[in-house]
């Protein structure tokens, strides 16, 4: 096979390539280089990571706390919760969890759910913030083991006074929420605790914060209380990675912190900064090799290089380059647009060098195609017009519609009324069938024309099959291709009811929903293989549309999703024994906005 690249591509490649070679050798010369240096630096300095990230993490507990203490303020509340019944509270105080969550918190806090508890674990009010199946929190965190209930009745039984961060997996978010919960005491007897809040906050809020704190792709961070389990994780570790952090993360929600020390993993690395506040310590595994950083610092200096030899070389080479193969890429370029459809292009290059010669023999070659397919074209229109006029010669459409209003006129007069009938809607149907200058019509006229085909049939089957329309009156004026219904009721009355015993029946439906118009045709006949039918529709096979001798249901298919798009067109519903309906869906316009809908 042979190569695609341009000639400027290959002088690029082959640059490239020689500096890319120097610079790997370069890395490999350097690559037995001592790395005990940029371990202790690095081991120092996550660290102070993790220290930065506890300072900033305790100073958003810290804002939580201050929201949630502000209860106190409200002397009315904290005189009812230590003294009125669960009821009373309910009652009166249905809104304060709502109050709190908006007065003392801010957007960016991203609280989801509040609770407010009395001593005993009895709801007085909840705020959640959205209820929907995706963005669903409890009703009460105590209704279910899965929102770690547990949990904050054992702190609140405890005599821990300091504010409790915890969390529970939300199933509907798919992600963890973390739980704040404050006690309350009765402020003349600080012994006597009387109720407890809880704030749960979407864990991006942590997110935010530990994100700037990730300095490496396989660094791996959690939170996580000592006897809890784990609040929040960030990065992404390694497969070895996982099984050490879950061994240690069982370790810490044992409470067993004596027993990390012993759980050993090779190349790996555990740093551990604790924030006493609020128990809240932070770990970080860090695969050992990465902490070795001067393969990385080759790696750095490797691309910065490479980078600037291939802006250089790139600069370089283009000039070079660019009064050889510029008058290439605009004739190739143009004969690209011309072969895409744009044939009023012509070869701009007018140079007196072999590239100018050939693009002024490519224009005169177009030239000279255009005027072939002038000829061509012209050639066309005088057979097309020809043949009409054969059609014509043969059916004059005036001589048939007069000569039929002529015996319509003689019938009545002769007392024939049905014959007289007959001749007028036979008259009227031809005059709408081959009515040519108007491809769209509308449903009303649609339907007039298949009452005068109905008529005509109803003479011909001594009216052995009922009909009933249901077409809404808010449709009648939308537009619809010329010749839509009369071809499915014919088909309903050749295939469906043909061999149909007892009632027959045939009815249309028409309706607007939702900006479409749906019209149906349905009878009782014996039915059809519906799904086989759906698929050839669905196939919308050119070979199927043209072997039959009529317009049926394939050609209408056909025509409407040519001229509206594969979302439109028929569909059918059929089964054995009791009547097919198929349905013609196509967007609702006028006749007047068919044109500029079409553009």
């Amino acid at each position: 096979m042979r190569s695609k690249l341009r000639m400027r591509e290959k002088i690029l490649l082959v640059c490239l390539c020689s500096t890319l070679a120097a610079l790997v050798i370069q890395t490999v010369l350097y690559q037995g280089a001592s790395s005990s240096l940029i371990y202790e630096q690095a081991e120092n300095e996550s660290f102070h990571t993790l220290e930065n990230m506890q300072n900033e993490l305790n100073s958003f507990f810290r804002n939580i706390e201050r929201g949630l203490i502000k209860i106190y303020n409200d002397k009315e509340f904290m005189r009812d919760l230590g003294g009125s019944s669960v009821e009373e509270l309910q009652h009166k105080y249905y809104r304060r969890a709502y109050e709190m969550a908006a007065e003392n918190f801010s957007t960016s806090d991203n609280v989801v759910a509040f609770y407010v508890y009395t001593a005993e674990h009895e709801l007085v009010s909840a705020y959640r913030k959205t209820v929907t199946p995706k963005y669903n929190y409890p009703r009460d965190i105590h209704e279910s083991p899965g929102y770690n209930g547990e949990k904050v009745r054992e702190y609140v039984a405890s005599s821990d006074n300091a504010m409790l961060v915890s969390s529970y997996y939300n199933e509907h978010r798919e992600r963890n929420i973390v739980r704040f919960v404050v006690k309350i005491y009765n402020t003349t007897n600080l012994d006597d605790r009387i109720g407890y809040l809880v704030c749960d906050v979407d864990s991006k809020a942590l997110e935010k914060i530990m994100k700037k704190y990730v300095v490496n792709d396989t660094m791996y961070i959690w939170l996580q209380p000592m006897g809890d389990r784990q609040i929040y994780a960030i990065g992404n570790p390694e497969a070895e990675s996982v099984d050490y952090y879950e061994k240690v993360s069982a370790c810490i929600r044992a409470g067993e912190a004596e027993e990390i020390a012993h759980i050993s993993e090779k190349n790996k690395v555990l740093f551990q900064v604790s924030q006493q506040t609020y128990n809240m310590n932070a770990y970080s595994i860090m695969p050992q090799e990465i902490l070795r950083q001067n393969q990385a610092l080759l790696t750095r200096n490797l691309i910065l290089t490479a980078a600037a030899m291939i802006a250089l070389m790139t600069v370089a080479i283009s000039y070079i380059t660019k009064s050889l193969t510029r008058p290439l890429e605009q004739l190739t370029d143009t004969i690209t647009r011309i072969r895409s459809g744009n044939t009023e292009l012509r070869v701009a290059y007018r140079a007196e060098d072999e590239i100018g010669r050939l693009g002024k023999e490519f224009n005169e070659m177009l030239d000279e195609i255009q005027r072939l397919i002038g000829r061509e074209y012209e050639s066309q229109l005088l057979l097309n017009r020809a043949e009409y006029k054969a059609l014509q010669a043969q059916i004059n459409p005036h001589f048939l519609y007069n000569t039929l209003d002529t015996m319509s006129s003689i019938s009545s007069i002769q007392n024939c009324e049905i014959v007289s009938s007959l001749c007028q809607s036979l008259s009227g149907i031809f005059r709408y069938s081959l009515d040519m200058k108007h491809p769209y019509s509308t449903v009303a006229k649609e339907i007039n024309h298949l009452k005068n085909y109905i008529f005509v049939m109803n003479v011909r089957m001594r009216e052995e099959v009922r009909y009933s329309f249901h077409i809404e009156d808010g449709v009648l004026q939308d537009s619809i291709p010329r010749i839509s219904l009369q071809p499915l009721v014919e088909n309903a009355l050749s295939h469906g009811l043909k061999n149909k015993h007892g009632e027959k029946c045939v009815r249309v439906a028409a309706e607007e929903k939702e900006g479409l118009l749906l019209i149906s045709v349905t009878d009782n006949g014996v039915g059809t293989d519906g799904a086989e039918l759906n698929r050839k529709l669905q196939e919308n096979d050119k070979d199927v549309i043209e072997s039959g001798n009529s317009i049926g249901i394939y050609n209408i298919n056909a025509r409407l999703k040519m001229l509206y798009g594969q979302d439109y067109g028929l569909y059918v519903e059929s089964v054995y024994g009791e009547g097919t309906c198929v349905r013609l869906r196509i967007p609702r316009m006028k006749v007047e906005e068919v044109e500029t809908w079409n553009r």
